[in-house]
């Protein structure tokens, strides 16, 4: 294995941004342009014109190939849908850059593993933007949960109302995949990003379709303690909102509410990047987890698919 040199402890970080779209402008780049510790060196899109427009927008430069953009960046965040992410990152790292990747990894369990593989090659730090998980309320509340232990069973609702009426149809214009791969994709990562880290690994999953996109899940946990989520990017607009909640010997905890911004959470996922990048201890959620991520949401996908509960692959 061959080892990436660590980032200086001082100065800022020259990170580069692969995408240009609608998250990219809204949340990467505004982040990173307004971060302390980052030098936002320069911007690639598969839409030249795009990129060219987001870049001047934000004082820096447009690549018109990607891996001028890797040789010129010290860390490169990524913005673009899963399955162009994952063989770009693979490309990243192995030019020795770090990653900040957005979730899902990939959609495909052996495209996620091969930008493990070559982060692990590379020996570059990785973080997955998994956004509740890096909020700072709201990763306060999973490390507090998961020391206490003792919980019985949770849950995790995600209940999205981007397709109904009224919603900002640039959103839908712009990212095609959530619409094939609906919210299971979408929304999965983060409420699995929540259930994981107190009640342990996922072992078995079954999934159960409802109104429009909507996925039921049901989890067994390494531990004993069994899940349920409810995933929609359907949801009547009223019923919209965000649960997850736990039960066991000391009672029940629900998830804070006001959990921040977009952009805040962001910015942590960026200090922990730089932290593990600097030598220090790898973010829990790296790209090792968000292959665990794939996995499971792969599994789901399997048990709609036969109507029977899956496995998932044991680590």
């Amino acid at each position: 294995m061959t080892s990436s040199t660590p980032l200086a402890d001082s100065g800022a970080a020259r990170f580069g941004l692969v995408g240009t779209g609608s998250w990219a402008g809204r949340t990467y780049a505004p982040t990173l342009e307004a971060h302390k510790a980052v030098d936002l060196v320069g911007v690639w899109g598969r839409r030249p014109q795009a990129a060219a427009e987001l870049a001047a927008g934000h004082g820096t430069t447009a690549y018109d190939e990607v891996d001028a953009l890797f040789a010129a960046s010290d860390v490169v965040a990524f913005a673009v849908p899963p399955d162009v992410q994952a063989p770009l990152a693979a490309r990243a790292a192995a030019a020795g850059c770090h990653l900040l990747l957005d979730k899902p990894l990939a959609t495909s369990t052996d495209a996620a593993r091969a930008v493990v593989e070559a982060a692990d090659a590379a020996g570059v730090a990785s973080t997955v933007f998994c956004t509740l998980r890096h909020a700072p309320l709201t990763a306060a509340w999973i490390a507090e949960q998961a020391g206490t232990g003792g919980w019985f069973t949770g849950r995790a609702d995600w209940h999205g109302a981007l397709y109904s009426p009224g919603d900002d149809a640039h959103v839908r214009a712009t990212t095609p995949w959530r619409v094939e791969k609906g919210a299971l994709w979408d929304v999965g990562p983060h409420a699995l990003s929540m259930l994981l880290p107190i009640l342990g690994d996922v072992r078995t999953v079954a999934a159960h379709d409802g109104p429009g996109d909507t996925v039921h899940l049901v989890l067994r946990h390494a531990g004993g303690a069994s899940s349920t989520a409810t995933l929609s990017l359907t949801t009547p607009p009223p019923a919209a909102g965000t649960v997850v909640e736990l039960r066991g010997t000391q009672g029940v905890s629900a998830m804070p509410t006001g959990t921040g911004t977009a952009q805040e959470a962001l910015a942590a996922a960026v200090d922990a990047l730089l932290e593990a990048a600097r030598g220090g201890a790898a973010h829990p959620c790296d790209a090792r987890f968000g292959l665990r991520l794939t996995e499971t949401l792969a599994a789901a996908e399997r048990s709609l698919a036969s109507g029977t509960a899956d496995p998932v692959p044991a680590r």
